[in-house]
This record gives C-alpha cells, sequence and structure tokens, in this order.
C-alpha cells in the first residue's frame, strides 16, 4: 500500500475509534458555547488581527480533522470548507453539521494538492495542530494554499513546535530521541518531524510572505500530558509543577507554534 494510502486508511479507522472522544456532547456544547475555545489563544490573538470580522469571509481548513475549528469558523459567521483525506473524518464532521444546521462544505482532498478546490477562492486558511507531522511535501502544501487564496488573503498555521521534537515526553529531564535534523519519514504510517527551516522555507518559496511568528510555551491543556492521557490522574499541584521549568525541563522549551503569512 502507497504510503498516502497508509495515512488515508488509518485516519478512517482512527476516527471511529480514538478520536471519537473528540466528538462527544460535552465537547460540542462547550466550542458552540465558545468557538474561541477551538485556538490557543494566542493563535486566536492572531486570527482576531488578519481577520477582524470573519463575518461572510471565505475560510478553508485543509486536513480538518476533528473539524473543531471548521464549526468554530462556521459559528464565527464564515463561509467554511472543511478538506481532509480521511472520508469518516468529514462524514463525522458532516453529520454533527447536519444534526445542528450548519452550512458547511466537506470535500475529500489532499492537502498536497487541493486539486478539488478553487483557486483565488478563499479570504483565509488555517491549519490545525497535528497537520505537518503527515506532510511528506510542504512545499506543495504551501504552494497549493497559497493558490487558493485570493489576492491579500491570509494563512494562520497553529502546530507543535519543531524544538520539541527531538525529545521525549519524560518531564523530569531532558531525554533525547533522535537529532533535530531527523525528520523522517518514521513508521510504517508514515510520520515527518519537520524543522522550523523547513517549515518557514516552504511557505517563502511558494510565495507566501510571512507576517508575523508566535512561540508559545507551556500553558493548561499543553500536549505531553494530554496525549498521554494523565492529566485527569494528576493533582492540581502536580500540573502546577508541569508549568515550572524548574521541575519540568520541557517547559523551559516553546510547546506551539503559530505563523501568520499573506498572499
Amino acid at each position: 500500500m502507497e504510503p498516502l494510502h497508509r495515512v488515508k486508511a488509518a485516519w478512517n479507522e482512527w476516527s471511529d475509534t480514538d478520536f471519537a472522544k473528540y466528538r462527544s456532547d460535552e465537547r460540542m456544547a462547550k466550542l458552540v458555547s465558545s468557538p474561541e475555545s477551538a485556538f490557543h489563544p494566542t493563535t486566536y490573538s492572531m486570527i482576531k488581527k488578519a481577520l477582524p470580522d470573519l463575518m461572510g469571509k471565505r475560510v478553508c481548513v485543509p486536513s480538518s480533522g476533528d473539524n473543531h475549528a471548521v464549526f468554530a469558523f462556521h459559528l464565527m459567521g464564515a463561509s467554511v470548507t472543511s478538506v481532509d483525506i480521511s472520508e469518516r473524518q468529514l462524514e463525522h464532521g458532516a453529520a454533527i453539521a447536519k444534526r445542528h444546521g450548519w452550512d458547511i462544505e466537506f470535500v475529500c482532498d489532499d492537502t498536497m494538492e487541493l486539486s478539488r478546490i478553487s483557486s483565488d477562492a478563499y479570504d483565509f486558511v488555517y491549519t490545525s495542530n497535528g497537520v505537518h507531522v503527515w506532510i511528506h511535501d510542504l512545499r506543495a502544501m504551501y504552494r497549493s494554499i497559497r493558490r487558493i487564496l485570493t489576492g491579500g488573503g491570509a494563512i494562520i498555521m497553529y502546530d507543535v513546535h519543531p524544538f520539541t521534537r527531538p525529545f521525549t515526553d519524560n518531564t523530569q529531564q531532558l531525554t533525547i530521541r533522535k537529532p533535530y535534523d531527523a525528520t523522517g519519514p518514521f513508521g510504517e504510517i508514515p510520520t515527518y518531524t519537520w524543522r522550523m527551516q523547513d517549515i518557514l522555507n516552504a511557505m517563502a518559496s511558494s510565495g507566501l510572505i510571512v507576517k508575523h511568528v508566535e512561540e508559545m510555551y507551556a500553558e493548561y491543556n499543553t500536549y505531553w500530558f494530554e496525549v498521554s492521557g494523565d492529566r485527569e490522574r494528576l493533582s492540581q499541584e502536580e500540573l502546577d509543577r508541569l508549568y515550572r521549568w524548574e521541575h519540568n525541563p520541557l517547559a523551559a522549551l516553546p510547546q506551539w507554534l503559530s505563523i501568520y503569512a499573506v498572499k
């Protein structure tokens, strides 16, 4: 099976199993009552600066995954297209949208091509956490994103900061698991751990103009213990210690990255 087909098959399976929790009634109710909760606060501030008023704006979310950002943009008044390689993720997203009466377009397509998306069609593109790790050709992805943007349109990406990639999730001491410049592919279902230069150079080579970069440090709901499932088992005191670099060296590293660029 080709690598891309393995990724698609895996995500179709995970959509019905591991990632079903992201569609819970509790999560959807929080999103409806507070659409901005779909975004890191710093990233949301960047979005508001790029588009102070989302009402009527055309927004595309490639590699839309759990569709939380898609739903949030719709609730804020945008006309939204959700794009993902996984049919099951899109089907689940479409079912939620139908249940709520939300008018959202769902398109199955590869983010590196966006072949089913028209050129010069969107005011804004957003990619959320966990996109870049599945992309084997960053330059193709950003070329496609630039193509679908209108003149002066904006892209904001949000993802795990590349500086965390060389390290394990050991919160007691920094433990190296790989060199920073080892970017992949890793595993039978191929993943990639791109560097800052890979992301920025891909944007620049596509013709996008970088306007602003934010590197965010540890805050509540950060990824290293949320992913491991340990958050619910930790006391408030233990949680507080995780955010202090004196006790958890990982907290001395930026955890998240957001980049704002324009066409």
